[in-house]
């Protein structure tokens, strides 16, 4: 299988790393030493037994309880945040699944820190919680439009990083998604959400005056990336032109975390040895 033969350490930002974004190719092409067809007919076979293991082990935690799991999908818009969810979380039962999206903060969450609305929505025991756009807001929106002053989104990497770890500290696995598309394939997808009735919906036109910002946001990625990738919270670029190789990775990562985890089922509470439902 494809999966078998990612190595997922190829997506993974290290602590400090000097990273740069343009340098790392969105496509799937790059990474992938097969036919482009080919890879993508076994990718999404493999996807589709990813997605089953995903939902078995997502029910083993949500029975043992032994964990707290956070997954963070950040991405430009058009990234596929909504669709990764969908297409790699699916089969996992709703009751031990949530999704928590940080748009703006609301008139009372602006009255708190900026992590005061985000802690509200991290994991209990035996839940997968994603995140779509997340924390990290506060040093990508913010800084980019200068919402204040950067003395102050400065400090808050480290206030970051601390918080993460006071999550892993108090038993929650954190894996960090950093969905990575060109500005062509962004363009394509605004385009589609324009012309297709069905998607109009998606489309604000202030869409554009982000995508106006591309390289500032870039450049707010590289360093948040950089100065909050962990070992214990890591960060992933994941290419995420092709959408199939998207969920492969994404996939990939989340399911191997969970199966770190070896979770056996629990016990019975009572003696159920020899017992017979009349």
């Amino acid at each position: 299988m494809l999966s078998e033969m990612l190595d997922l350490d190829r997506f993974l930002v290290r602590p400090g790393q000097d990273l740069d974004l343009s340098k790392l190719s969105p496509g799937a092409g790059h990474w992938i030493d097969r036919d482009h067809e080919e890879a993508k007919e076994v990718a999404q076979a493999a996807n589709l037994g990813i997605s089953a293991e995903l939902a078995s082990l997502q029910e083993r935690l949500h029975a043992t309880k032994s964990a707290k799991v956070l997954v963070v999908l950040q991405g430009m818009d058009t990234s596929g945040k909504d669709s990764t969810t969908k297409r790699v979380f699916g089969d996992g039962s709703p009751l031990g699944i949530s999704v928590a999206a940080f748009g703006r903060p609301t008139e009372e969450e602006s009255r708190h820190d900026y992590l005061w609305r985000v802690h509200a929505h991290t994991p209990s025991d035996g839940e997968i919680m994603i995140f779509n756009r997340s924390h990290y807001e506060d040093v990508l929106v913010v800084r980019v439009d200068g919402l204040v002053p950067k003395h102050q989104w400065k400090k808050r990497y480290e206030h970051i990083v601390d918080f993460e770890q006071m999550l892993v500290d108090e038993g929650t696995v954190i894996r960090k998604f950093f969905l990575h598309i060109s500005r062509d394939e962004q363009r394509e997808r605004l385009q589609e959400r324009v012309d297709n009735p069905e998607k109009h919906w998606k489309f604000r036109k202030g869409d554009l005056d982000v995508r106006a910002k591309w390289d500032d946001y870039m450049e707010a990625y590289q360093e948040a990336l950089r100065r909050t990738s962990t070992k214990h919270a890591p960060w992933y670029v994941v290419p995420a032109n092709s959408k199939w190789f998207r969920d492969l990775v994404v996939g990939s990562v989340v399911a191997d975390a969970l199966d770190e985890l070896h979770m056996p089922w629990p016990e019975p509470e009572d003696d159920i040895e020899g017992l017979v439902i009349e």
